[in-house]
């Protein structure tokens, strides 16, 4: 990556603003920290700025492989306006999630690569977001017998492994999921909303 183009003295600020309408809207109590990115893994994923969030509702950030997490690190990017080249400069992150979901994409891009190897056969990894994407190409990046694709558009794209010398087949799109059965109205719950969990207590997604 080329030189750091977001800064915490520039770009720190309008992060802030937009977490902390987020999360007082959430009603979720977690903190945060801004901070220059710490290259754990620079030829993985090198950000400009790293976003720690801690606190009693962190739980729910990383539920789900991340998924809310990922989410709000997705709306920031678009608040701010980063191109999508710039998506991997931004990284959030809590009790080292990234760093293990790294290593986990690092293994199960190996165990694919050996995989195609022994049986010729294309393997597609479930869709993920561009970052991801990017850890599974580049550590694949050395091998002679087999490459890595992208295919598939919007939040189908994914990644196939596939021998040097095949065509990249057609994307697998992930069936769609069942329709909420109507078991008729939903009564309001104590202490909360109709239909929904209890609300949780807390602040909101203020810098300790």
């Amino acid at each position: 990556m080329d030189e750091k183009k977001y800064s915490v003295d520039a770009t720190g600020p309008s992060i802030e603003d937009f977490l902390d309408m987020v999360f007082d809207h959430l009603d979720f109590d977690v903190e945060y920290e801004i901070l220059e990115g710490q290259h754990l893994h620079p030829d993985l994923e090198d950000p400009d700025l790293l976003v720690k969030f801690s606190g009693p509702d962190v739980d729910l950030l990383l539920a789900n492989k991340a998924e809310l997490m990922l989410a709000v690190e997705f709306l920031t990017m678009e608040a701010l306006r980063m191109p999508p080249e710039h998506h991997s400069r931004l990284c959030f992150d809590a009790n080292d999630y990234r760093m293990l979901r790294i290593e986990e994409l690092r293994l199960s891009a190996v165990t694919a690569a050996e995989k195609v190897k022994q049986t010729r056969r294309p393997f597609h990894f479930n869709p993920m977001n561009s970052r991801e994407r990017r850890i599974i190409h580049l550590s694949l990046r050395n091998e002679t017998d087999i490459r890595s694709e992208s295919t598939g558009t919007g939040p189908f794209r994914q990644v196939v492994v596939l021998p040097i010398d095949m065509p990249l087949p057609e994307p697998i799109r992930p069936p769609r999921p069942m329709p909420p059965r109507d078991d008729g109205p939903r009564g309001r719950r104590p202490g909360g909303r109709p239909g929904g969990p209890p609300r949780r207590g807390g602040g909101g997604g203020r810098r300790p």
